[in-house]
């Protein structure tokens, strides 16, 4: 994991920049998701869960969608607990 506690200003920026561009997917539904969670949640989320945002944008669209859509639960607890987030925004109770 990087070490984000010396990043300046410009450097966070540019890292935004570049998450938006990895948010950025083939498959319309992940875009509404993903574009929207970037933009108006992860600045707001602990350095734990950004990281995982960011180990989540490795995984394949085929397997994020089925995700997404609820078809399948993620194996590996990081990407779990970052779906779950993104899912309840979208999915209030």
């Amino acid at each position: 994991m990087t070490d984000r506690s010396n990043m300046t200003e410009q450097d966070l920026a540019t890292e935004k920049k570049r998450l938006w561009w990895h948010s950025r997917r083939g498959m319309l539904e992940l875009d509404v998701l993903l574009l929207p969670f970037l933009e108006e949640v992860y600045d707001d989320l602990s350095e734990e869960d950004k990281a995982r945002y960011r180990n989540l944008l490795d995984v394949e669209d085929p397997e994020l969608f089925k995700w997404f859509m609820q078809k399948e639960k993620p194996s590996d607890p990081d990407h779990r607990a970052i779906v779950e987030i993104i899912l309840a925004r979208v999915q209030p109770e």
